[in-house]
């Protein structure tokens, strides 16, 4: 086990995130649609009001993996649910703990946001990544499907629906 503490991402953490991030994007084939840079990380996660949390690990000032988190702070039941985006650690770090340590930095903050659950996805044929889940007490949600819109399907479907749209119909005040 490495000796290794895992904390809230600072600002200053951002360029030896995005590394990370990269890796990760590499390993599930969106490499070439990563976009995001320096500015729009710090800019999206270390703002007044920040888009989502990100957890990291790190032994000897080196960070070797990172939890990503978004809270949908309205749901049925009246409490929120926090979506894990992305949870990666380095593999020369890998089967010693790290992974478990960030899923329960972000288990910590969940309770304290006052969440029913915690939902993520995992890549079709990671069955690392599903038994590491599995073991920590995750399981698959068979009742639910992940549907997707990628951004031209998106556009179409704003565009085509415009016309309806009461508020584009609307007289002028």
């Amino acid at each position: 086990m490495l000796s290794s503490c895992v904390r809230e991402a600072r600002a200053e953490d951002v360029p030896a995130l995005l590394p990370l991030m990269r890796e990760l994007a590499r390993f599930e084939d969106y490499l070439e649609d990563f976009a995001v840079d320096e500015e729009q990380l710090t800019a999206r996660a270390f703002a007044p009001e920040p888009q989502c949390r990100i957890f990291v690990a790190q032994a000897s000032e080196r960070l070797l993996g990172y939890a990503v988190t978004q809270e949908l702070t309205f749901t049925y039941d009246l409490r929120p649910t926090v979506r894990l985006k992305e949870l990666y650690v380095a593999p020369d770090a890998r089967s010693q703990g790290l992974g478990e340590q960030l899923l329960a930095a972000v288990a910590r903050w969940a309770k304290t946001r006052g969440a029913g659950r915690l939902k993520w996805d995992v890549l079709a044929g990671n069955q690392k990544a599903e038994r590491f889940y599995q073991r920590l007490g995750g399981q698959p949600d068979a009742k639910w499907i992940a549907y997707t819109m990628d951004h031209s399907a998106l556009a179409a479907l704003a565009e085509h629906h415009c016309a309806a749209d009461c508020s584009a119909n609307a007289a002028p005040a």
